[in-house]
């Protein structure tokens, strides 16, 4: 038991040295990236910080695996180069029992990422994305147990559209309602409609019923029907897609509820089904990333072609992450059933990296 709380301290320093290395290397980028690309008034220095300080999370969390990956590398050349390997083996330690420890900690660090991390890349990411809309004056778009909220700018100030459903696409709206503010916030007129088609500039609005609410024009609000009517609008059907938020915006704990908002919406949620199933599966993943850097550099180094050894590793376990990643991209187009894509990778890369281990094990 000793031995192996020796391992697992190891891993979890060799784990949490490179996790800092990359975040501090990832602010850096962030933070000239976002002075390069964002050039608006007042935007400095504090202000690229802040952003680099949001979007590094979410940045950082999609290559976690990676990093358990080097981490096991670094633990096992480590050992080897102390001859620590050999005095285990010496011990009467297999290879599969010295990896009791850094697996299990693989799978509490999977569950720690996806239970805790993962609410916070979420709301980092969100705080992120909307001030950028503010700053750039993007539409946003919501989703509630009532249906859905579409924020647009217009010439006079903005407006707020609620509709019961969509089309899958999101170009036709069902029951929608349209208030218009002005510049100060105050409402000036109100539409309600059967239906609300996206077309290339406007909404085009069916069996229409117009509100005037501004009432220092009229003096009181007046109501006229009408067959057609057509609203000005920037938007496209790439922003409101883009409005609806990646799957990875959503905390774990609240995906399955959005993902029954956004189905009653009328949008299609395979992609967020396939990225909650993959999200589950992430413990399992970095598992087998452990087991595939062990396969490799489980050695000692008396046995030459070290660097080579690694080289595989690093590159077999790219070659999981390019799996991962093509397998998710066939879930969320239905090629594949959800679980194949989600659970079929991390299945795949440890029964392989046992293999490996089984193979090279004396006896």
């Amino acid at each position: 038991m000793t031995l192996q709380f020796y391992f697992a301290r190891r891993f979890l320093l060799s784990f949490f040295a490179i996790f800092f290395v990359f975040f501090g290397i990832m602010m850096l980028a962030d933070v000239v990236e976002n002075i390069r690309k964002i050039r608006t008034d007042g935007f400095g220095l504090q202000q690229a910080m802040y952003f680099a300080f949001l979007d590094t999370p979410g940045k950082l969390y999609e290559i976690v695996p990676l990093i358990a990956l080097f981490a096991t590398i670094s633990l096992f050349l480590k050992m080897a180069r102390t001859s620590e390997l050999i005095v285990t083996r010496a011990a009467g330690r297999s290879a599969i029992r010295s990896l009791i420890a850094p697996v299990s900690m693989a799978l509490l660090l999977g569950g720690f990422f996806i239970s805790v991390f993962n609410p916070i890349v979420a709301a980092t990411s969100r705080i992120a994305d909307e001030e950028r809309d503010d700053m750039r004056g993007r539409s946003v778009l919501s989703l509630s147990q009532n249906g859905l909220w579409l924020r647009q700018t217009t010439l006079d100030g903005q407006m707020v559209i609620h509709a019961a459903s969509t089309s899958q696409d999101g170009t036709t709206l069902y029951n929608p309602t349209f208030l218009g503010f002005d510049q100060s916030g105050q409402p000036v007129q109100r539409l309600a409609a059967t239906k609300a088609e996206l077309m290339p500039g406007a909404w085009d609005l069916t069996g229409a019923v117009v509100w005037d609410l501004d009432e220092k024009a009229s003096g009181r609000p007046t109501s006229q029907s009408v067959p057609w009517q057509r609203v000005p609008t920037e938007l496209t059907l790439d922003q409101i897609r883009d409005s609806i938020g990646e799957p990875s915006a959503v905390p774990i704990w609240e995906l399955p509820a959005f993902i029954e908002r956004l189905e009653k919406a009328g949008f299609a949620a395979r992609s967020h089904r396939v990225w909650l199933h993959t999200e589950l599966a992430a413990p399992l993943f970095m598992v087998s990333m452990v087991l595939i850097s062990a396969a490799f550099t489980m050695r000692h180094t008396r046995f030459g072609r070290t660097g080579m050894m690694v080289l595989f590793a690093v590159l077999l376990g790219f070659a999981m992450y390019f799996l991962k990643s093509f397998a998710q991209v066939l879930g969320e187009t239905n090629k594949i059933p959800i679980l194949a894509a989600a659970w079929f990778p991390p299945i795949a890369g440890i029964s392989l990296a046992l293999a490996l281990l089984l193979h090279q094990e004396d006896g």
